[in-house]
Formats: structure tokens, C-alpha cells, sequence
């Protein structure tokens, strides 16, 4: 209780312009049971003690300091895995307003449906997202930093930057010093995981991530024939994550039972 209210007080800091208003809105919006669905939904919540007026002049014309609260956010203490080793995971989420035709620098978001191939392009706006997970079998995590992608952003470049300054507000925390575990950081299979590590060379951190199924290797090129003439061969035989048969023998196996899974 004492680190959150601690918190609470060093969130309430970072607030500006409106920030009794913005503090009251925040608590309305952890709060209130089920979804929140609309703003004017949130000042019947019994946590905002003010009219709906002060609600929408705090959305309008209320501040926060941003960077302030992500320092704020990488000093809190952090899960860690059963080597002490910090884990984050990074993701998009989006925010889709296919109804808000005004509304600045949307994108297409891509939604799956619920049925085979019914995925749909959105129009919204996506945000990124970087979280410490928690180990073991839980939903919960601390989420660290998060940033809006615009339509012309390069989304490798723009995560490779989120990654990197989160990395440097938890060293500036304490959260990880010089001789501690790297950081491991998960991507899922939308990222370009090898620019990435490429990006990140310099940073304190692990990156994992998912291939996607249609992604394609090569093999090296094998060794050239006495006599062969022609140009020399730039890739070995394809291996084809959808095709079993393009896959080569194992080098290494590694089996984990796990109790859900066994």
C-alpha cells in the first residue's frame, strides 16, 4: 500500500492544467465495472466527484507530463524472472475509430475476425506498447511506455528507439546495473527481428522473436565443384517454414514439460 501510494502521489505530480480533474478521471476509468464505453459514462462513477463538465474541460484542456511519468513508471519495482532477468514484451494494440473521419493521421489497422481468413484492415490509430511480464501463468504486466505510430512511420526504427530509451530509464532507475542478467526483450511475428537485433546491437538486451510461417531461409551455398563453371551460387537450398520437407535435420532438440501442456 505504501509503494502505491506513493505512486499515486508521483502520478498526481506529473499531472498539469486540470489535474484534480484528470486524477478523479483516471480513478473513474480503473473503477467503473465493465468496459468503458463513453466519456459521460465515466462522471456517474462515484470516484469522479465532479459534473461532466470538469470531465470533458480535463480531456480538453488538461496536461501531462509524459516523460515525467515514464521515469516515474521504470522506478516502480518490476516482476523478473526466475534469474532475476528483467522481461519485456512489445506489441501493438488499436485504438479504431473507422467512424471518426476527422480524426488526425489514422492508419489501417489489421483485425482478425473470427472466422478463417476474415482478417480486415480498420481505420485507427495503432499504439505500441512496452511492458515488463510477469513470470509464470499470468495476464498481469507493467506496462512502461507506449507510443503512437503514424501512417509514415517506420515501425522497426520507431521500436528500436522505444526499446532503447525504456532500457536507458531503467538503468537511470537502478532497475539494471552493469554485470546484471540483459534484458530479454519478446517480439511477436510482425517485427523484423533481425534488423532489430541489428538496431539494438549496442543495448543491454536479448530479442526473441516469433517467425512468422511464411518467412523463407536459405542454406549456405555449398562448396563449389572442381571444374563448375559459371557464376558462383549467392544462396544454398531454401528452407521454406511451410514446407516440412525443405527442413534440414535438426541440430539441436530441446524438450520442457510444463503442467498445462505436459
Amino acid at each position: 500500500m505504501g509503494t502505491l501510494s506513493a505512486f499515486r502521489q508521483a502520478f498526481y505530480d506529473c499531472l498539469g492544467r486540470r489535474a484534480d480533474a484528470l486524477f478523479e478521471l483516471t480513478d473513474s476509468v480503473l473503477c467503473a465495472e465493465g468496459p468503458v464505453c463513453s466519456l459521460v459514462g465515466l462522471s456517474l462513477a462515484p470516484e469522479h466527484r465532479r459534473g461532466h463538465g470538469a470531465l470533458y474541460d480535463a480531456v480538453n484542456a488538461g496536461r501531462v507530463q509524459v516523460d515525467r511519468l515514464r521515469r516515474e513508471l521504470a522506478g516502480l519495482p518490476l516482476p523478473r524472472d526466475g534469474a532475476g532477468r528483467i522481461v519485456l514484451g512489445v506489441d501493438v494494440s488499436n485504438w479504431l475509430r473507422p467512424d471518426a473521419a476527422t480524426a488526425p493521421e489514422r492508419s489501417f489497422c489489421h483485425v482478425y475476425g473470427r472466422g478463417k481468413s476474415a482478417a480486415q484492415l480498420i481505420p485507427g490509430w495503432p499504439y505500441s506498447f512496452v511492458a515488463a511480464l510477469e513470470p509464470g501463468r499470468t495476464s498481469w504486466t507493467a506496462v512502461l511506455d507506449v507510443v503512437r505510430l503514424g501512417p509514415l512511420d517506420d515501425v522497426t526504427k520507431v521500436t528500436a528507439a522505444q526499446v532503447r530509451a525504456v532500457v536507458a530509464r531503467l538503468g537511470q532507475a537502478g532497475q539494471w546495473v552493469e554485470g546484471d542478467p540483459p534484458i530479454l526483450v519478446v517480439f511477436d511475428a510482425g517485427y523484423d527481428i533481425v534488423r532489430l537485433a541489428w538496431l539494438l546491437a549496442d543495448v543491454p538486451v536479448i530479442v526473441v522473436g516469433r517467425l512468422a510461417s511464411n518467412r523463407v531461409f536459405r542454406l549456405p551455398c555449398p562448396p563449389r565443384l572442381a571444374g563448375q563453371v559459371g557464376r558462383p551460387a549467392r544462396h544454398g537450398p531454401v528452407i521454406d517454414l511451410d514446407e516440412p520437407a525443405t527442413h534440414p535435420a535438426a541440430a539441436v532438440s530441446t524438450v520442457s514439460d510444463t503442467s498445462r501442456y505436459g
